[in-house]
């Protein structure tokens, strides 16, 4: 399917420039893109995904991607879709968090792809050297000031207030635009919903800056990803769901795809998967007829997971999550017992000469031993899988995984992680 047709069929246009131009110059040969990604933290998180994947859609239809990393925008803060001012972080933290960054995107588009290797750049490159003067004469005469404060991302923020330094990102962004036509030849932007207005204003600066008034430029932006729940996309009770293995570890980021509700899993298929859409629509079948199956769910968290992660990854998070609701915890190495109980209470405790009672209190399962003992006696406490309901059991009866951890389940969804000093 041509791409833009299969972009739309996916749900994955909001805004564009003028669709029959665009279509046109898709289709007539390879178009440059680029989409930016400042860095805020020290990874990307997966509201980052879906505009990743627009970049890696357009490199394997014959396009050529630019990554572009803000490390001179993430000194100034994108007022879009913030309902307050952002926290300027040190040149250093930026710099640091935009290495990072950079390294994460390398691991979505290929460049070193024969005829359209993609390209990684850093807006400090250009950014960090302007001249005030030079900057306000010759860039931000192209800016009326009733055109700057009719943005959206202006304009929500004006009642807040908002500073200077927010205020001129999108005079910055606009100047990306414009130098990445000049160095590459870009003539696309892409992004988020919250970024029409500074793309617009891109191709408005680069029209009123070029000698070649025939030249089209062109925009495109992304939907903004939401839950059928209410609750955002892409947070979790633990916080935000990334891309960093070390941040979020690949078992948390495969259950945070299983668990999609019914109501956004195609949704969710055709906006981060690969998948045809004839295969999207086999498994929408399935999410009407045998809901209970969750087959869409596993494809999801499969492909997402071995996207994000690798295979390796993706065979560990399965065989974590087999063991953990199918049994089988004895099967799990030690690493892998830390990564799929680590958002639960954990202890270490010294010795495991004690019953199983004191055990219970000491790790914090039960507050009391009165408590220890009735849970024991109505079968309330399982050790590894296995339920004990004996009062005189004590811990070196107790076979360790891996010779020193306890898997304490008390009730159906209370889990203890006991871990005891080699």
């Amino acid at each position: 399917m041509e791409l833009f047709q299969d972009l739309k069929e996916r749900g994955l246009i909001y805004q564009h420039t003028d669709e029959q131009a665009l279509r046109k110059r898709i289709e007539s040969s390879p178009i440059i893109l680029y989409c930016g990604f400042d860095p805020t933290a020290d990874s990307l998180h997966i509201g980052s995904l879906l505009p990743i994947l627009i970049l890696k859609r357009f490199q394997l239809a014959g396009h050529r991607p630019i990554a572009l990393v803000g490390g001179g925008t993430g000194l100034i803060g994108d007022p879009s879709g913030k309902a307050s001012e952002r926290v300027l972080n040190p040149k250093e933290t930026v710099e640091q968090w935009a290495g990072k960054i950079k390294d994460q995107l390398s691991h979505f588009l290929d460049f070193e792809r024969e005829g359209n290797p993609a390209i990684i750049a850093n807006n400090y490159d250009w950014l960090g050297s302007l001249q005030v003067i030079e900057f306000l004469r010759d860039i931000g005469k192209n800016f009326p000031l009733g055109a700057m404060l009719a943005k959206d991302s202006v304009d929500a923020r004006m009642s807040k207030g908002i500073s200077y330094t927010e205020f001129s990102y999108m005079i910055l962004q606009s100047y990306d635009y414009m130098k990445l036509n000049e160095l590459y030849g870009c003539e696309m932007q892409v992004g988020g919903s919250d970024q029409w207005g500074n793309i617009t204003a891109g191709i408005e600066l680069i029209r009123r800056t070029s000698l070649d008034q025939a030249k089209e430029m062109h925009g495109l932006t992304i939907p903004l990803v939401t839950k059928s729940d209410g609750v955002k996309f892409g947070k979790t009770e633990s916080g935000a769901v990334w891309l960093d293995p070390k941040k979020t570890s690949p078992y948390k980021f495969y259950q945070f795809w299983l668990n999609t509700d019914d109501r956004d899993v195609i949704k969710f298929l055709k906006y981060f998967t690969f998948l045809s859409l004839e295969e999207i629509a086999s498994l929408a079948e399935g999410v009407e007829k045998e809901p209970e199956k969750r087959k869409a769910q596993r494809a999801l968290a499969t492909e997402v997971t071995k996207l994000v992660h690798g295979q390796e990854a993706l065979d560990r998070a399965e065989k974590i999550t087999s063991a953990l609701f199918g049994g089988g915890l004895k099967g799990l190495s030690a690493s892998e017992i830390e990564e799929g109980f680590s958002d639960v209470p954990s202890a270490t405790l010294d010795s495991p000469e004690i019953a199983l009672v004191d055990l219970l209190v000491q790790a914090g399962v039960v507050t009391s031993k009165r408590q220890a003992r009735e849970g024991i006696e109505n079968g309330a406490i399982y050790i590894n899988d296995q339920r004990y309901s004996d009062l005189e059991t004590s811990v070196p009866q107790l076979e360790r995984l891996d010779g020193q951890y306890l898997v304490v389940r008390r009730g159906k969804k209370n889990y203890y992680l006991i871990k005891f000093k080699r």
